[in-house]
């Protein structure tokens, strides 16, 4: 099988690696040879992803079996519109992918009625809030948390209005009502419209940085059993009205008492390396199960599943951008299982949020 990964980020290398493993010829294309996917993967060509005439082009030229991403709202779309052209194998249509990827259409799709959503209101220049204050702003299409803000009156919103507005490619900002509680992520899996796998862990983040994510803890404990189930039963009816059947969806919810709120969803597995630690967690590697069930329909890496899930967290070393990799001060617990830099010594920290960036990342376990 040859498989064609858009982008080359080291979330793109993390299904570079796996498709390696499986026995696939490995392709990658990015706009610069800029990313750790493009250094190990068979072939690589400077390609704008969303060039869907060029990148059709390489796939017939090479002729690739499934162009795919991991971890990028921008791939997504793209990947599942090539794929429906092409006759070739996708998860969702290019239609759930581009909705899940404009967050205030993902809202007007899930309607009122659907458990789970919020009020919002979409706005492409600045006027009065209806939202309830306190609010979040944020661009309606942007994603890798970038301009996001937390506004308790008029004045702060217009305040940020500008900044979260550049960046959103169709120049709208979606103002939320914000939800008091924690912070979850939510990794699933849906065969055939029925939700297959549910894992909830906590999503801390920095507290100087509103929604910029510090570490993950696998099993969740900031929620109740309860509020866990209705997370599964929500998901599933999200997932289903969106025509989401099959594949990986990784929600970002926020739970008030027992009741969760969709914050964020998409039909892919999230940009945080969440596979590395939940295979460790929970005996399911969801990078494989993605690629044999898009390859091979195979779906038997879910039958893996390990009795009780192992407590593990996944953390973040984060710096301003701008700045250059030092890796001496960046301080690897003994006990970590498993590490990885994003940057050699002495390179610049990129500006993805243009906040904090992610630098790397550590996993390792915690007492039960």
């Amino acid at each position: 099988m040859k498989v064609l990964i858009l982008g080359v980020a080291s979330v793109q290398m993390d299904a570079v690696l796996e498709l390696k493993k499986m026995g696939c010829e490995t392709y990658t294309i990015a706009m610069e040879n800029d990313g750790p996917a493009a250094e190990i993967s068979d072939y690589f060509d400077i390609i704008n992803i969303l060039d869907e005439e060029a990148v059709v082009k390489h796939i017939i030229k090479n002729g690739i079996n499934v162009v795919y991403s991991t971890g990028s709202d921008l791939a997504m779309p793209a990947a599942c519109k090539i794929s429906e052209r092409l006759g070739m194998p996708h998860f969702v249509s290019y239609e759930a992918a581009y909705i899940c990827n404009h967050k205030n259409v993902m809202r007007r799709a899930l309607t009122e009625e659907c458990e789970g959503n919020i009020p919002y209101q979409v706005m492409n220049k600045i006027g009065q809030i209806d939202v309830e204050y306190p609010a979040i702003v944020k661009p309606s299409d942007s994603q890798g948390q970038r301009g996001i803000f937390l506004v308790h009156s008029q004045a702060e919103f217009e305040a940020c209005f500008e900044e979260a507005k550049r960046y959103s490619r169709e120049g709208k900002v979606i103002v939320e009502k914000y939800i008091e509680g924690p912070e979850v992520s939510v990794n699933g899996y849906m065969v055939n419209g029925v939700l297959k796998l549910l894992v909830a862990s906590d999503r801390d983040t920095w507290p100087q940085y509103t929604g910029l994510i510090h570490r993950h803890v696998v099993p969740g404990k900031k929620f109740s059993k309860e509020a866990e189930n209705r997370m599964a039963r929500i998901l599933e009816e999200a997932c289903n009205r969106l025509g989401i059947l099959n594949g990986p969806v990784y929600f970002q919810m926020k739970v008030t008492g027992n009741q969760p709120y969709i914050i964020e969803m998409t039909p892919r597995l999230d940009g945080c390396h969440m596979w590395n630690i939940l295979e460790r967690a929970t005996g399911i590697n969801m990078m494989r199960l993605v690629f044999k069930h898009l390859l091979y329909n195979d779906v038997s890496e879910l039958n893996k599943a390990a009795e009780k899930v192992t407590p593990m967290e996944l953390v973040f070393w984060c710096q301003e951008p701008e700045t250059y990799m030092d890796r001496s001060k960046l301080e690897l617990p003994m006990d970590a299982v498993y590490h990885f830099y994003y940057y050699k010594n002495g390179e610049k920290i990129r500006p993805v949020n243009g906040r904090y960036e992610k630098i790397g990342y550590y996993i390792r376990h915690l007492e039960g």
